[in-house]
């Protein structure tokens, strides 16, 4: 374990709070923030207290989410079930605004929900926040709002026993008389409006050897010194996508000159997993690359675009125009060449043949 930070003398006698239990799991969440804080590792917790380091981050994370529900303001029925217990209720709120807390909170306690149900309700909520307009008949209240995404789900039903299923979701979430009515209308009005297909991602991949061009280096211009030759760093590629390193922060790769690329105006590439895609790719998962050009920032119903979620970047499609930033639209997702002997292209003598 680490040494005793000097600024915190009451160290072990936190610790061993912690291994007896002392006080409520908010209690412990402070507690083992303020350890860390003072420089002790959740292993060096852990060894000290029992409290694994994924507990100790689950706790901590749900008490920082817990004392942000009291800063909004809850009913004292539910300050006094999450002060308790369901830490881990709270962690799965962690990705919504204040304000979302505090009200999920509380159709959580009023409904009784379970892990699986908040994270459907987190969900909803995350997808909801990024409409241009609240739905007619529907309203931000978190009822209403997994409410009204179960009722477009219903109608994209055509089999009974589903469609059934999620109007019964709706109401059992609708908190405005207008939401309920509107989802009863299903009841007697069998219409299926089909969900739209999400749209096919811009994918390409390079099939010749053409294709693959190699990066060199620039020594300048003609008449150059030896020593200008001899001061050019060599280049390593590595990886299947030959990314070259370079000095300072950041590294250059080579695409081909598809006119995709070339009518870019700001073409961003980074490296992702065909597999973790928006539509995940068929096939064994691979490395691709994705390429999104940053100046162009107006949705478009039929592409994918980069967001800020929280500090994290990810990609999303919208079926309609969404409130947030649009950092980039997603102009080409390019999977590697197929090589089944990368050796073979290094033989001279065999591609003569």
């Amino acid at each position: 374990m680490t040494e005793t930070p000097q600024d915190l003398p009451n160290a072990d006698e936190l610790l061993l709070s912690l291994r007896r239990k002392q006080g409520s799991w908010v209690e412990w969440g402070h507690t083992c923030q303020t350890l860390q804080k003072a420089g002790y590792t959740p292993q060096a917790i852990f060894e000290a207290s029992g409290f694994e380091p994924i507990q100790q981050n689950q706790i901590i994370v749900a008490a920082q989410v817990y004392d942000t529900m009291l800063k909004v303001g809850v009913s004292d029925a539910v300050k006094n079930h999450f002060g308790q217990r369901a830490s881990d209720i709270l962690y799965e709120l962690r990705v919504l605004k204040q304000e979302e807390r505090a009200a999920a909170a509380e159709l959580v306690f009023a409904k009784n929900l379970d892990t699986d149900e908040v994270h459907e309700v987190v969900r909803s909520l995350k997808e909801f926040s990024r409409l241009s307009k609240i739905p007619e008949n529907f309203t931000a209240h978190p009822g209403d709002v997994v409410a009204f995404y179960a009722w477009k789900t219903a109608k994209e039903k055509s089999d009974f026993q589903e469609r059934s299923r999620y109007i019964a979701r709706g109401l059992k979430f609708a908190h405005t008389e207008t939401a309920r009515k509107t989802i009863e209308a299903l009841l007697t009005d069998f219409t299926v409006t089909p969900k739209r297909p999400a749209p096919r991602l811009p994918l390409y991949r390079v099939d010749s050897d053409e294709q693959l061009p190699r990066i060199l280096p620039v020594a300048g211009k003609l008449p150059l010194k030896v020593a200008d030759l001899h001061a050019v760093p060599m280049l390593e590629e590595t990886g299947i996508f030959a990314i070259v390193q370079f000095s300072g922060i950041g590294a250059v790769m080579t695409v081909p000159g598809w006119q995709v690329i070339r009518s870019a105006e700001d073409p961003v590439a980074i490296l992702g997993q065909s597999d973790r895609l928006p539509v995940p790719l068929e096939g064994d998962a691979e490395e691709v690359i994705i390429v999104i050009d940053r100046a162009q920032r107006d949705w478009d119903a039929d592409s994918y675009f980069a967001i800020a979620e929280g500090e994290q970047l990810e990609l999303q499609w919208f079926e309609e125009e969404p409130t947030i930033n649009l950092l980039g639209r997603v102009i080409l997702v390019m999977r590697p060449k197929k090589v089944l002997d990368e050796a073979y292209t290094t033989e001279l003598w065999q591609l003569d043949e």
